[in-house]
């Protein structure tokens, strides 16, 4: 039988807000980790931003780190231009000015990609625009 985190996790990836709201108030941690070692917000679909706001909203920390590449979901978001999560990540206390282990901020994977709602975003939010290696992200 699979634990409460796992299924907790599943939810979320599923897009199932009832049962995560019903797992939450369970009690599973909402930053607790399933057996891949991620959390519901790291496995959710950030396109599905009412469950983003929901997990968040919930004490989902969005600058909990993933195990293998080191990004946060706030970097998931701007790589893959979803907006709304990026702005849901943002209100709830997401660090727009952590690197990954290539020293990639979230508004760099956003340019490479060419989402350009998400780098004005970020640029807004004054977010460090050099990596902290002194070169651009158009250094490359």
């Amino acid at each position: 039988m699979a634990s409460k985190i796992d299924l907790l996790c599943n939810a979320s990836a599923n897009g199932d807000v009832d049962k995560v709201l019903i797992l939450l108030k369970e009690g599973v941690a909402i930053n607790g980790l399933n057996r891949y070692k991620r959390t519901p917000l790291q496995v959710v679909k950030l396109g599905n931003t009412p469950l983003v706001r929901t997990l968040l909203q919930n004490g989902a920390n969005p600058n909990k780190r993933d195990p293998v590449l080191n990004l946060t979901v706030t970097h998931d978001a701007a790589r893959e231009g979803f907006v709304d999560s990026v702005h849901a990540l943002i209100d709830n206390g997401a660090d727009v000015n952590l690197v990954d282990d290539d020293l990639n901020l979230p508004l760099h994977l956003a340019a490479r990609e060419g989402h350009l709602e998400v780098v004005r975003i970020l640029k807004t939010l004054f977010c460090l625009i050099c990596k902290t290696d002194g070169k651009s992200n158009m250094d490359q």
